[in-house]
């Protein structure tokens, strides 16, 4: 791992770092913000999944979390939204291909060898965090994401549970089986079989296998995506099917950007910490 950059933020800091991944075969960054309260001792872990066009570098430079996180006291790592570099498969649209990775293991062609998110966050970083940074705290693990990271950030602890004990979204994409972006993404990445797809809906993972975390949801009633690719209400409908614990705060006036984002993360933020703290 080498580290890129790093700054001083709120008496903590918040550095940039690639490394060679295994799983995605090319280059990856990702960037860390560490607490002040990380210097004296193991402090909790939310991993942030960003949506799609992004990078490490959108919701570390315009959410402004590290004031909340350097309050709490939690570590904020925030990966890639796919493999990138000139060999690395891509699409000329924004939704597909590069800083469009779905955080899925893709099983078609071409983008089979570097489309590896899932298997990446999953098992590769999340090791390497943990063996770079020895005050992050392995047993006290969240992750949260917005749009298509929500979509990641649901999905995976729905899967994973005992890895990511707390969770949170916004604006995310719930039900990708059955929305545009999702269909365009899955068909292309995991083929037409819609039993492919399953396990990365996190509608559908909800009614099969519930978690016991509470989740926190926010989306903008002005989302111009709110119809078409979010629809909350199916996600919604699947918890009270299941049972699953859920706070779906729809936000008045707001719209799906990072002016929507950086007015509610203090709140997110604050949710993982109370709920990682009953796992201490």
């Amino acid at each position: 791992m080498n580290t890129l950059s790093s700054w001083k933020s709120f008496d903590g800091t918040l550095s940039v770092h690639e490394h060679d991944s295994r799983s995605c075969q090319c280059p990856m960054q990702f960037a860390v913000y560490s607490p002040p309260q990380a210097q004296k001792g193991k402090v909790p872990v939310i991993w942030y999944l960003s949506g799609l066009t992004c990078n490490w570098s959108n919701v570390m430079e315009k959410s402004g979390l590290q004031r909340m996180a350097a309050n709490l006291g939690v570590m904020v790592v925030a990966p890639d939204t796919s493999p990138r570099g000139e060999s690395i498969p891509n699409d000329d649209a924004y939704d597909l291909g590069q800083g469009a990775g779905f955080y899925l293991n893709a099983t078609q062609g071409d983008w089979t060898t570097n489309f590896q998110m899932q298997q990446y966050i999953v098992e590769e970083l999340n090791a390497l965090v943990f063996n770079q940074f020895p005050a992050a705290d392995k047993e006290r693990q969240g992750i949260m994401g917005h749009s298509m990271g929500g979509h990641g950030a649901l999905s995976l602890h729905l899967k994973n549970p005992q890895i990511f004990r707390s969770v949170s979204a916004l604006s995310p994409i719930v039900a990708p089986a059955q929305v545009p972006w999702g269909q365009k993404a899955f068909t292309t990445y995991l083929g037409t079989n819609e039993s492919d797809w399953a396990p990365y809906d996190s509608t559908q993972l909800v009614v099969a296998s519930p978690s016991t975390a509470n989740i926190l949801v926010d989306t903008g009633t002005a989302d111009p995506f709110l119809d078409e690719q979010l629809t909350p209400q199916l996600f919604i409908d699947a918890c009270k099917a299941s049972g699953q614990s859920l706070n779906y705060r729809m936000q008045e006036g707001y719209d799906h950007s990072y002016w929507f984002i950086a007015s509610v993360i203090e709140d997110h933020l604050q949710h993982h910490a109370n709920e990682l703290a009953k796992k201490a």
